[in-house]
C-alpha cells in the first residue's frame, strides 16, 4: 500500500468519516481561507490514482468513496513502520515477539 501525504491523510480522513463526497462537498470543511477547488480536485485524483478512492458520474462531476478502509489503511502503515524501522535492522525487534536475528 503506498503511503499518503499528511494532506492526502486529511482527506481520506473525511471521506471515511462521512462516506461518498463531491469535492464541492469538501469545500464547506474547511474555515477560512479555503482551499481552492482544483487544489482539492487534484489531491482526490491523486488519491484514485494510488487507489485509495474510486467514483461514480453523475452527469459532467465525480462522486469520491473510499475503496480502502481506515482500518485497513492503518494496519498497513503500522506495518510499515516496523518494517522499516524494526525487521530491517541487523536484529529484528522482540515487540512483534519475534525472536529471530538476521
Amino acid at each position: 500500500m503506498k503511503g499518503l501525504t499528511v494532506k492526502e491523510e486529511e482527506l481520506m480522513g473525511y471521506f471515511w468519516e462521512k462516506g461518498p463526497l463531491f469535492v464541492k462537498e469538501m469545500l464547506a470543511f474547511y474555515e477560512e481561507p479555503k482551499p481552492h477547488f482544483n487544489t482539492l480536485s487534484t489531491i482526490v485524483r491523486g488519491l484514485e490514482d494510488k487507489g485509495f478512492l474510486a467514483h461514480h458520474t453523475f452527469g459532467n462531476t465525480y462522486q469520491y468513496y473510499p475503496v480502502v478502509s481506515e482500518e485497513d489503511f492503518r494496519k498497513g502503515t503500522l506495518r510499515n513502520v516496523i518494517s522499516k524501522y524494526f525487521l530491517s535492522s541487523t536484529y529484528k525487534c522482540n515487540f512483534l515477539g519475534a525472536d529471530n536475528k538476521q
